[in-house]
Formats: C-alpha cells, sequence, structure tokens
C-alpha cells in the first residue's frame, strides 16, 4: 500500500497542500502588515474577519488534502470571556496544528519561527506569545504575557497551550507545565484523539522523523482526529494560590476524559531515563526521584550548568568532609525544608545524619549532561582522586554508585581491566583511554554479569514504542512511597 500510495497520492496530496499554504501566504501577510498591540485588543473589522473565514477555509483544505476528510468535534468552544486559555492534550505531533488553524487562537512558539518563510507569517498572523533562546530571561517574559492576555476581559484571542511542553506518545500525561495555570484564570480542557488503526501520526523527541511521519500519514487513504472541548474549568481559591495543584487537577480532568494514567515525571526525566550515555539508567535508580527534587528545589534548568560548576568548586575544597542537613543547607544556599530533607535523605548512606557532598555534585552532574558519561566520571575523578591524580576500586564504586543512582555495584571486573598494571589504582587519563577502546563499557563489565541479580542493576528496557517513556508514576499511585535511598 505505501509503495503504491507513494507513487500516485503521495505527489498529489503534498503539492496540494503546499500549494494551499501557499495561497494562505498572501491574505496572512496583508491581514499581518501594521498590526500593533492597541489593534490587535479591538474587535475585527469586516474585512479582517473576512479574511479569517478564507484562511480557515485554506487551512481546512490544506488538512482535507492531506487525508483528514473530515474533523470529528465533541463539546462546545468557550468564549474568549468564559475561558482565556485552551489547554490541549495530549500533545503528540505537529498534526497537532489543526485545532490552532481551526480557532486560530494565539499560541506560544519559539521567536525563531516567525523568520521561517510562509509558515512564519502564518504564525505571525494569530498573534503568538513568542519566546527566545537567547534571552534568558524569557521564561518570565512569557509568563507575565500570558497573564496580561488571559486577564484582559476577551480582548485578546484566546492562548491555545499544550501544557505538556513536549510531543509524546499518548499512553499517559506527563507533568503539565504551570505557565497556562499561573495567571488563575479559568482554562477551557481540549483533549485530542487519533483513532487511526495504525499509528502514522506519533511524533516524538525519540522516534521517525519528520518527514518519515509526513510521508506514512499521507499514504494513509484517510486520518482521523477527535477533538473534544471539555468543560470550562474554574479554579478554587487554593488552586488559584498553586499553579502547580491546578495543573495537576486539570491534567487529572483530562486524563479521564482520555482513558490514560497520568504520570510524575516529566520529558526532561525521561531524557535522563532513555539517556544515550555509557551507563544508561536501570529501571530502580533513584536519580530520577533526585531529579525531581531538583527541580522542586528551585534549581532552574537554564543555570543548571553554572550551579554545578559551583557547586564542584566548593566540594572539592571540602575534599572528604561530610555534612550534616543544616550544612548541606548553607552548602546550597537554600533554606531547610521538606523537599532538601528528602534530597539529603537520598544521600544518607548509614542514616547517622551525614552524607558525602561529592555524591550530591556527582548526581547533579547526571541530571545536567545525562549523555556525557565521560565528562561526569572526569569530574567525578576530580573529586576523588588523591595527591598523585589515582582512585582505588572502592572510589570507584561509590562514583559509579552515585552516577546510576543505586545501592550496590560490582566494579572489579571494570576497575580490573582497567588497571592493566594491576597497580591498584587508576587515573582519569587509563579510565578515558580504555573508554575509548570499549565504548560499551558499561553492558560488558558492569550489566553482563548482573543482570538479574539482587544487586539493584535489573535493568529493563525502558522505551515504548515511538515513545516518551514507560510509566514511571509510583505504584498504585501512592506519592507517600519511602524515597529509596542511594546506598543502604
Amino acid at each position: 500500500q505505501i509503495a503504491f500510495m507513494t507513487l500516485t497520492l503521495f505527489p498529489i496530496r503534498l503539492f496540494f497542500a503546499a500549494f494551499m499554504m501557499l495561497l494562505a501566504w498572501p491574505f496572512a501577510f496583508i491581514a499581518s502588515m501594521g498590526s500593533d498591540e492597541q489593534e490587535l485588543e479591538k474587535p475585527l473589522s469586516w474585512w479582517r474577519k473576512i479574511v479569517d473565514i478564507l484562511l480557515k477555509a485554506i487551512m481546512r483544505m490544506m488538512w482535507l488534502a492531506g487525508g483528514f476528510h473530515w474533523i470529528n468535534v465533541k463539546g462546545r468552544r468557550a468564549l474568549p470571556a468564559e475561558a482565556a486559555i485552551l489547554t490541549v492534550a495530549p500533545h503528540s505531533s505537529y498534526f497537532d496544528a489543526i485545532p490552532v488553524t481551526m480557532t486560530f487562537a494565539s499560541i506560544v512558539m519559539k521567536a525563531e519561527s516567525k523568520d521561517i518563510p510562509v509558515w512564519g507569517t502564518l504564525i505571525k498572523y494569530i498573534r503568538p506569545v513568542f519566546v527566545s533562546r537567547s534571552d534568558q530571561d524569557s521564561r518570565r517574559k512569557t509568563v507575565e504575557e500570558i497573564k496580561r492576555r488571559a486577564q484582559s476581559d476577551g480582548k485578546w484571542p484566546q492562548i491555545m497551550i499544550f501544557p505538556e511542553g513536549t510531543c509524546t506518545n499518548r499512553s499517559c500525561l506527563i507533568t503539565f507545565k504551570p505557565g497556562a495555570f499561573i495567571p488563575g484564570v479559568p482554562v477551557q480542557p481540549v483533549v485530542l484523539r487519533y483513532p487511526n488503526k495504525l499509528d502514522t501520526i506519533t511524533w516524538t523527541w525519540q522516534g521517525p522523523g519528520a518527514f518519515e511521519i509526513l510521508w506514512l500519514t499521507l499514504c494513509q487513504f484517510h486520518n482521523s482526529v477527535e477533538i473534544e472541548f471539555l468543560p470550562v474549568y474554574i479554579p478554587s481559591e487554593e488552586e488559584r494560590k498553586n499553579p502547580v495543584l491546578y495543573a495537576n487537577n486539570v491534567r487529572r480532568v483530562m486524563a479521564e476524559a482520555l482513558g490514560v494514567s497520568v504520570t510524575d515525571y516529566t520529558f526532561e526525566d525521561c531524557q535522563l531515563a532513555l539517556a544515550e550515555g555509557q551507563l544508561r539508567l536501570p529501571s530502580d535508580t533513584c536519580l530520577l526521584e533526585f531529579a525531581k527534587l531538583v527541580r522542586s528545589l528551585g534549581l532552574k534548568p537554564e543555570t543548571l550548568e553554572d550551579d554545578l560548576d559551583k557547586y564542584a568548586a566548593s566540594a572539592m575544597k571540602m575534599k572528604k568532609e561530610k555534612v550534616d542537613l543544616k550544612e548541606f543547607s548553607a552548602y546550597l544556599e537554600f533554606p531547610v525544608s521538606q523537599t532538601l530533607e528528602s534530597m539529603f535523605a537520598l544521600f544518607d548512606e548509614n542514616e547517622d545524619g551525614v552524607i558525602d557532598i561529592r555524591e550530591f555534585v556527582i548526581a547533579l552532574s547526571v541530571v545536567c549532561k545525562p549523555s556525557k558519561t565521560l565528562e561526569t566520571i572526569q569530574l567525578a575523578f576530580q573529586l576523588y582522586q588523591s595527591e598523585s591524580g589515582t582512585i582505588t576500586e572502592e572510589d570507584l564504586a561509590h562514583i559509579l554508585k552515585t552516577a546510576m543512582g543505586v545501592s550496590q555495584i560490582d566494579v572489579a571486573h571494570l576497575f580490573s581491566a582497567v588497571d592493566e598494571d594491576k597497580k591498584g589504582k587508576i587515573t582519569y587519563d587509563d579510565f578515558y583511554t580504555f573508554a575509548e577502546l570499549h565504548p560499551h563499557f558499561a553492558e560488558d563489565y558492569l550489566y553482563a554479569d548482573q543482570m538479574g541479580a539482587e544487586s539493584g542493576l535489573e535493568t529493563s528496557s525502558l522505551s515504548a514504542p515511538n515513545g516518551i517513556c514507560t510509566d514511571f508514576s509510583p505504584d498504585n499511585g501512592d506519592r507517600k512511597k519511602p524515597l529509596q535511598k542511594k546506598l543502604n
């Protein structure tokens, strides 16, 4: 079927869809000329309303060319005065642009998108909230702009936000980012379904590329999509004060409507779990819990590597000195809190109230650079090495236990292979040379002899079809499950 459609219908559909997009461009360009904020907050003029209708019709024809012969819409879309924000999930594909072109609601987009030929003009027409990666203050400005528009009493168009923040495989709803919920205004949840017999829609960060998804989807004779507008969700006073609670409650409502589960982990957690470094994380690693605590503590992703450098420099001065909770609080420059206590507990080896600060630095390095195993190990060598620049087998065990977030690990086989001269100590150069010759050293020397053992290193495939990750939710939804310690 794919071969036949590739030679017949695919080129026709692709040409027609491209033609429709090019046809929309001059209308969007003319309607966008001279627009300023004051004009955007006014009701649409008669000629702009006509352009709006024309563009929606052209976009509908574009989707028709892609095999979306009809779009099943359930529920009623709320007016801007009823719900200034539309929260859409699950986000799984660039085909999720269908509800955007149907409503012409504003969206949050990367600032670079406006410079894309043709597509950038269409983006600018819907008055998006632009996010700039080059501006370190962009996150705060974006939230403030969303809040300003959301509290304009319907003067601005509705804002459509995909709160998951990334594409997933629709098997569950991951943690919602709080941006859509910070304004504390009512939102209308919108759920998407693609009930195709064969899924060619899903486009995640791990899986088929953008063109392959487009090709396979256009080779299907018919593609189904359902858009359901759920009742407007009006936040309680407590939810207005707590955007995270608000986001979680809206997510629960949407998950129930979709009939899927939720997971308390984020896209960043799944990147960590599935990172392609030499040390893949085992299924029972405590580093996923650690990553959650890092975010809860308020360490920002955009400054995390700078924070790592600062903490590493302090740890090197402290050498092997252990710290208690109060000293750990001073070291991080954060007040003692339940989050800080939970993080401290992960590294409290013997439950004697003190931790080795070097282990915190190594764990933070893994979270910052999940795919850069050798960079983390190099930093760990600097923290553990003697004055002669060497570490022992015991030191290597501490390093790898922390880097993998497990309680026990046997490094004797690996250490012996690196220590060719049998000196009982190795340098980072020794380890680096060995890793260059044996890029799969973890599989060959750590996992091979321990698969299925009770050492905490049971490794199972964490990937899912086209997937973001398996469900890392606590068993039975028990969020008060005791923290698993790195060491017992």
